[in-house]
């Protein structure tokens, strides 16, 4: 039940750091969520054996985090939560993609840098996810989302999911709770009561949603979600904007790292 609290509180956590007042949190939420995506587009074009190009990459989500007020515990516990996954994923391929490959003047499986690449793409995924969401409010990402058009459903689906989940959270919080109480010192749920815990979950959530619903109704909803007006981009958000984009283009045209080797290897030469 701890660790539900805990949860809850995480999610929380992270619209509340998103309110307050830094360089990063202060920028146009639709600026933000174009530069996202142009990072996780380049992120995802790169070849599935390069993993030197991903590196200076790196520098987005470090440069975003020391410009906000995130504390890294939050960030870093969130890109754990997907690294069991990502292992998982890849660390078969050095089983299936078994051909030689130079790496740092050492002969090494191809699918050692195929699981490198795979780990190093999710890290960078997620952390500019979490970020992005850290330092802009799920609220305003969906207006952002509004903006270029994506269908009201989807959004409203979203923002009412999210919204959705610390609800649920609470329910099921209280539902341990008074179980505990019923069953003093045990460990956890009997197996032969799941079925109808999860049952009673599953009604206590209809109805919680259905009264939910009726508030929203009661204070004018009419299936768009308002979160009030944001002010017009800037100017310094259109320099965020473009001098990002222009960089991860220029990262992804050029391996920066294998550039600066050769140039390096070449003056040692001469």
């Amino acid at each position: 039940m701890a660790t539900i609290q805990e949860s809850i509180y995480d999610l929380r956590l992270l619209d509340e750091l998103a309110r307050d007042s830094n360089p990063i949190n202060d920028l146009h939420p639709l600026v933000k969520l174009t530069t996202t995506a142009v990072f996780l587009v380049v992120v995802v074009s790169y070849d599935r054996y390069q993993v030197s190009g991903l590196l200076p990459l790196l520098l987005y989500p470090v440069v975003i985090y020391a410009l906000s007020s995130l504390p890294l515990s939050q960030v870093l516990k969130r890109i754990g939560w997907v690294l069991p996954l990502l292992i998982g994923i890849g660390i078969f391929n050095p089983l299936f993609d078994n051909h030689q490959v130079d790496l740092l003047g050492r002969t090494v499986s191809a699918g050692w840098l195929t699981f490198l690449s795979i780990l190093l793409k999710g890290v960078l995924t997620v952390a500019a996810a979490v970020l992005l969401i850290a330092t802009t409010g799920i609220d305003r990402l969906g207006w952002a989302m509004r903006m270029i058009k994506i269908p009201k459903l989807l959004v409203l689906q979203l923002l009412l999911t999210y919204r959705y989940i610390g609800v649920l959270g609470e329910e099921l919080a209280r539902m341990l709770r008074a179980y505990s109480l019923r069953a003093p010192g045990q460990k956890g749920i009997k197996a032969e009561a799941w079925g109808s815990f999860a049952g009673g979950l599953l009604l206590r959530s209809f109805d919680r949603a259905q009264r939910v619903y009726a508030a929203m109704v009661l204070r004018s909803f009419d299936g768009d979600y308002h979160v009030g007006q944001l002010r017009p981009a800037s100017r310094h958000d259109a320099v965020f904007m473009v001098g990002w984009s222009l960089y991860f283009v220029g990262v992804r045209m050029v391996d920066i790292p294998v550039w600066l080797g050769s140039l390096l290897v070449g003056g040692l030469n001469m």
